[in-house]
């Protein structure tokens, strides 16, 4: 195995793998306990962990991937329920367990983005096991290094702790997501880029207000939320419209500078085209101009269902009743609750995300045509 690794036939993330794997059987797992070999579980995983590495090297995609899924998986699990009797500062078969498994789950991503398949069914599985396989170790790691070194929970808890805050705040995360997603987010979303759509439409036809308006658009987009907040708060009152004024500011002028650059997407060709047919300005702005920027204009979406809820959050901080996710974060930070303020965040960045992909599964319904996605 030495020598084919040296000459560049074996792959070094199996190997390497392989070796912790058996290192992990033979060194102690911690102060309380002799040795690796003498835990059954942790010695059943790190065999497990040897034979999917061996498995990455020698058989073929389908059962390498199996192998080390199910190999690096268990192993990372057993891992972390070790932990409890490891105490604070675990060393010696633990991390070459993690490392180990950790390495496995590489080689196995790897193995499956290597995958070239036409059916696409398995296509679309493909594309969301890796990002999730990544986001569930991102989550064993982080989880394996902040109890192995016992880091305090007020600079970064695990995890766990932040799941078990989840599920014992339900009716205030989900009160807080009424007040800033249902209301803030999703009203000022509507309103910015309904109106910014509308301008540019407006721009479009009248150049005078192509150079009058723009200019100022960028001065305004440029305008720091944290001064722009306060002023809201007192001209709307500590409820959520004065967060909707913030988000609109914010979507406003995105929506109007891609919406402006996608109506001249279109080409000089095909506007000539459709005066030799004697369309008007209605039949050129639906039939041409308008689908040919709509990838312009769902850029312009998509950019900002991120932005409202960044605007939105911020914007609880400057005043708002005692309900709301930035209101909560803030709170919670001055009562070193971080474990809370995580929960938030993570309430916060599932909704946004799923806001994100709700807008890109529009796209790809309205602009089927678009070559990025026939391809």
């Amino acid at each position: 195995m030495t020598g084919q690794l040296l000459r560049g036939g074996t792959p070094p993330l199996p190997v390497i793998a392989f070796l912790c794997a058996f290192i992990a059987l033979f060194r102690p797992l911690g102060a309380n306990i002799a040795y690796g070999a003498a835990e059954p579980l942790f010695a059943l995983a790190m065999v497990g962990l040897a034979f999917g590495a061996y498995a990455m090297m020698r058989f073929g995609d389908r059962a390498a991937i199996v192998a080390g899924l199910v190999a690096s998986h268990f192993a990372g699990a057993v891992v972390i329920a070790e932990l409890p009797e490891v105490g604070s500062h675990p060393f010696g078969a633990f991390w070459s367990g993690l490392v180990a498994a950790w390495l496995l789950a590489w080689a196995t991503v790897g193995r499956i983005a290597a995958v070239r398949t036409r059916n696409p069914t398995w296509s679309r599985i493909i594309g969301i096991a890796i990002p999730a396989l990544f986001g569930i170790w991102i989550l064993i790691l982080w989880e394996a290094l902040v109890r192995g070194l016992g880091v305090p929970s007020v600079l970064l808890p695990a995890p766990s702790a932040i799941g078990a805050k989840l599920v014992s705040e339900v009716p205030t995360l989900a009160a807080d997501f009424r007040q800033t997603f249902l209301k803030a987010v999703l009203i000022g979303w509507v309103l910015g880029c309904g109106s910014g759509f509308l301008v540019a439409l407006l721009v479009d036809r009248v150049p005078f207000l192509r150079r009058g308006l723009l200019p100022i658009g960028n001065f305004v987009s440029a305008l720091p939320i944290v001064g722009v907040a306060p002023i809201m708060v007192m001209w709307f009152g500590f409820d959520w419209p004065s967060k909707a004024a913030v988000v609109v500011i914010m979507t406003f002028f995105p929506m109007l500078v891609n919406t402006v650059a996608g109506l001249e997407a279109a080409g000089r060709m095909e506007r000539d085209l459709m005066r030799t047919y004697a369309a008007d300005h209605r039949q050129e702005l639906l039939k041409l101009r308008l689908p040919a920027a709509m990838p312009f204009i769902f850029n312009a979406l998509k950019i900002n269902s991120t932005l409202a809820l960044i605007g939105a959050i911020v914007a609880e901080f400057f005043g708002t009743p005692i309900v709301g996710m930035g209101f909560r974060i803030s709170t919670e930070v001055g009562r070193m609750a971080i474990d809370m303020v995580w929960a938030e965040i993570a309430v916060a960045a599932l909704a946004g995300s799923l806001f994100y992909g709700a807008v890109a599964f529009v796209e790809r319904v309205v602009t089927f045509w678009h070559p990025s996605v026939r391809r």
